[in-house]
Formats: C-alpha cells, sequence, structure tokens
C-alpha cells in the first residue's frame, strides 16, 4: 500500500471509530437524557397518549381529559379553571406545564417508575393506560370563599392548618383559566398570547411567588422577637417610645395611623391593639439587626428552597441594615419583602405555640389503581419562639381581635386572633397602599386555621382613605376561617 492510500485509510478509520465512540456515547450514556429532553417530540406525544391523571381537591377530580385530533391525541381540561390555577397551574401541549402539573407530571402523565407495573399490566390486559392522581391538601369551601372574596381585587389568600402545614387554600386573582390554551392550535396560541400581553397579569401566582412589604401584620414577629429576645417580659408594662417617633440617626419622624393617648410610651399590647408604629419601630431598633432577622430566618424568611412541593419565592428580611432601616423593619416597611405564604407561615407559627410546620399541598400520589405510592408526612421547620413566647403573643392578638383593629374577624363562639396591616410602596408612597390582614382561630385541640389576606387596591375604584387591611382584607379572612370551621 502506498503512502497516500494508508494515510487516508488511517483517517478514515479514526473517523468510523469516532463515529462508533459517539454513537456509544449517546445510546448508553446520554441515552436517558435524550429520551426525556423536553424538546424530543417523541416524549411529548407519549406525554399525551392517553388521559393525564387528575388533580383532586375534596376528594373530587379539579382536571379532566379531552381527545382531539393531530400528534398529541388528549389534552387537558379544568373544573372550576380560575379558582383552582394557582394551585393546579397549567398542562399545555405548546407552553408546557406549571404549579402541580409541573412538579409532578411524570405521576400525572404515567411516565413515572413507579407505575411500570402498572403499565405492563394494562398493556397485557388491553386496559386502557392513565396517568396516576395527585391528592391535594386543599378545602374546597376555603378555596372558594378566598377566591370570591378577592373578588374584583388584585391580590392573594392563604390558608394553612398551624398544626400540620397543610395548605387550606391558595388563591391569587385575577386569575385564568389554563383550559383555554392547553391544546396545540392557533387559538391557543392566541390565547396565551393575550393572558401574557394582559397589564393584570394574570398567570402570576401572587400568593406563592410575588413579594410585598407585609406592613403592619409583621408587628406581631417584631412582638416575638422582642419578648423572645428579653426586650419586653411584661405585655402590660409601660413602653418609652414617643409620638411621634423620631428615626435613630435621623430626622424622619414617623406618626400613627391611630390618635390614641394609649399609644404614647405605650405597652406591648396596647401597640398591638391600635397597630402604634413608635412601640414596633422603637422595639427593632433596640433588638437590632440580628436578633430581628434571627427570628425572621426561624419563620422562614431568606429560606431559598421552599417546596411546598412547587417552589415558593424567597421572602427577604435584608442580610445588611443600618439603625433606621432596622427600625422601620420592626413595622413591616423599608426593605422587607414577603410573600402571602411566608405572612401565613408566621400567623400559623404562632397560632401554634411557636413550633413553624413546613408547608406542604400535596397529601398522596396515588397510581391509576388507586394504590397509594407516596403519602406526606408533617414536618417540623423550626421551634421559631418559645411556647411561652408564642401564647403572649396570641393573647395579644386576641386582644386586637376583640378590643383593636382586629375585629373584623371575630366569629361567634370561636377565638379568634387577629392583626391587621397598611403597607406603603412606591416612591414617596404615591401609589395606593397595600391591605393586608392576618387571622388565625383556635379551639380545644388548637388552632385548625390561619389566614393571610392580601390586597392590591391598584386599579381599583377605591378611595384611598378606604383602604385597610380591617375593611378590605378582615371580612375575607374571616369566611376563610369559617369555611374550614364548618360555621
Amino acid at each position: 500500500m502506498n503512502k497516500p492510500v494508508r494515510h487516508i485509510s488511517v483517517f478514515v478509520g479514526v473517523l468510523v471509530l469516532a463515529l462508533l465512540v459517539q454513537a456509544t456515547w449517546v445510546q448508553f450514556v446520554r441515552g436517558n437524557e435524550l429520551s426525556e429532553h423536553k424538546q424530543n417530540k417523541r416524549v411529548r406525544i407519549a406525554s399525551f397518549a392517553q388521559p393525564r391523571g387528575n388533580i383532586i381537591v375534596g376528594g373530587q377530580p379539579v382536571t379532566g381529559a379531552a381527545e382531539t385530533t393531530g400528534d398529541y391525541r388528549y389534552k387537558r381540561t379544568f373544573k372550576d379553571a380560575e379558582m383552582y390555577a394557582p394551585v393546579t397551574g397549567y398542562a399545555s401541549q405548546i407552553y408546557g406545564n406549571s404549579q402541580l402539573e409541573f412538579v409532578n407530571d411524570k405521576l400525572l402523565s404515567g411516565t413515572d417508575d413507579r407505575l411500570f407495573l402498572q403499565r405492563t399490566t394494562d398493556m397485557l390486559t388491553g386496559k386502557k393506560p392513565r396517568g396516576g392522581d395527585v391528592v391535594t391538601t386543599i378545602n374546597p369551601k376555603a378555596q372558594k370563599a378566598a377566591f370570591e372574596g378577592l373578588g374584583k381585587y388584585k391580590g392573594a389568600v392563604v390558608a394553612l392548618d398551624p398544626r400540620t402545614g397543610k395548605v387550606l387554600a391558595l388563591a391569587s386573582t385575577p386569575s385564568y383559566d389554563p383550559s383555554v390554551f392547553a391544546g396545540n392550535t392557533y387559538k391557543d396560541q392566541k390565547a396565551w398570547d393575550a393572558l401574557a400581553a394582559d397589564k393584570n397579569k394574570p398567570t402570576l401566582n401572587r400568593a406563592l411567588k410575588e413579594r410585598y412589604p407585609p406592613g403592619s401584620t409583621f408587628k406581631i414577629l417584631t412582638a416575638a422577637a422582642a419578648l423572645e429576645h428579653g426586650i419586653v417580659s411584661d405585655i402590660d408594662a409601660k413602653g418609652s417610645a414617643p409620638v411621634p417617633y423620631k428615626l435613630p440617626l435621623s430626622t424622619t419622624t414617623v406618626r400613627n395611623d391611630v390618635q390614641t393617648p394609649d399609644c404614647v410610651n405605650g405597652s406591648l399590647k396596647a401597640g398591638l391593639q391600635w397597630s402604634c408604629n413608635n412601640v414596633f419601630l422603637d422595639l427593632a431598633d433596640k433588638l437590632g439587626t440580628d436578633k430581628m432577622r434571627e427570628t425572621a430566618e426561624k419563620f422562614g424568611f431568606n429560606q431559598q428552597k421552599l417546596d411546598i412541593p412547587v417552589r415558593a419565592g424567597e421572602s427577604l428580611y435584608p442580610k445588611k441594615l443600618d439603625r433606621p432601616q432596622t427600625a422601620l423593619t420592626g413595622m413591616g416597611q423599608g426593605s422587607l419583602a414577603s410573600t402571602p405564604l411566608q405572612i401565613a407561615m408566621m400567623t400559623a407559627g404562632l397560632a401554634n405555640d411557636g413550633k413553624l410546620m413546613k408547608p406542604y399541598m400535596v397529601e398522596e400520589l396515588r397510581g391509576p389503581d388507586l394504590g397509594t405510592l407516596e403519602k406526606h408526612k408533617p414536618e417540623v421547620m423550626s421551634q421559631a419562639v418559645s411556647a411561652d413566647t408564642a401564647r403572649k403573643v396570641q393573647t395579644m392578638m386576641e386582644n386586637t381581635a376583640e378590643k383593636g383593629t382586629g375585629k373584623a374577624a371575630l366569629i361567634d363562639g370561636v377565638t379568634v386572633g387577629a392583626k391587621t396591616g397598611t403597607a406603603q410602596h412606591g416612591v414617596n408612597n404615591e401609589k395606593l397602599p397595600y391591605a393586608w390582614f392576618v387571622s388565625y382561630a383556635k379551639q380545644g385541640d388548637g388552632s385548625p386555621v390561619a389566614v393571610a389576606v392580601f390586597i392590591d387596591p391598584e386599579g381599583s375604584d377605591i378611595d384611598r382613605e378606604d383602604i385597610s387591611g380591617g375593611k378590605l382584607a378582615g371580612p375575607i379572612a374571616k369566611k376563610v376561617m369559617e369555611a374550614v370551621l364548618g360555621k
């Protein structure tokens, strides 16, 4: 063999060897990755080849499947779609999945490895295959009360069972109907584009993902921090905060919304009852940034990975604050940013004697044969504060509901604790303030429900002076608690 031919033969041999190595690498090393890749059309066709399993609320499915034409045989349908969209998310043949539809996609589509035996049996018996089901913790009556209560407003409601962490209601408005873009047609694309262009952003999950200043609802955490760190021992003892209150190292003064002599050098109990800004600004300054942040983090702030199982947005208590900024956090302003879920967690932890349970939205995963594949077990996140501290805060919240700003949540025959909140936002507070309300109901075996309600009145016809947590959000919290209690 002459030299040029030999060189060509060696080169061709190297190319063949490289091709064999690449084929082996793709088939055996990257095979699973490529077979499950979201851009693999065969995977998408397979996931829509049979009816998708259901998401269950209160024992009934709030999802379904409809047969279509084309490569994707079945598309997703939704019942009470706008009400449950923040829980279910969407399952679209074009745009993928979100929320529980995303987290549990393999189970719902029937491709979960735990369903292998079921799939094999169905294939041998000729039984029509389908995906598994996701059983949620959502209370349908509480969800309806939350969604209908929010009505025309932008806002969110989260209700938790403080004893276990179960998410009983998760509402966000304005909402959307995932059914309108579940298919693979021009009509579906047009519906998606319309939702994306809507200035009210209906696809945002305001309950889980969006952050807002918590306003005066955060005062219950400031009170807990002051008690836990020994700044205050007697909730009825007079304080030393004047009215108006001058921020430390600053010429800025802060006034109270309610004009009452009880706020002048007010006690912790009176401060919460009348939502006295001066009392909580002073306490936060005395506690300092580190102790305030430490307490906030025990209640869930700065938690980067909180999966319920949907990933919740991180609520922020900043790492570095000066004295004026720290003081402002005491009344829920400044650089604080929180999801409604986090505010519900804070309330639930205090209602549960300081023990914060990890929130969860899925009770059980089950196969097409209704057999249980996975069942959730309640999990303690932290002992955020001592039981003694929590009970003192409960005493003050119950006093606030009975004699202060939280009367809107009172329920006959039930012990209720509450706290209102109005949060400033925008440069120089030029935008309409946010309205908040937190509450819990307590029975002999503890508190079965804690609620956080958030309302953004932007775009509504309400006057600025009529915006308050008690007026707008309090009645919603009451209806949700009544729904859980069966009132």
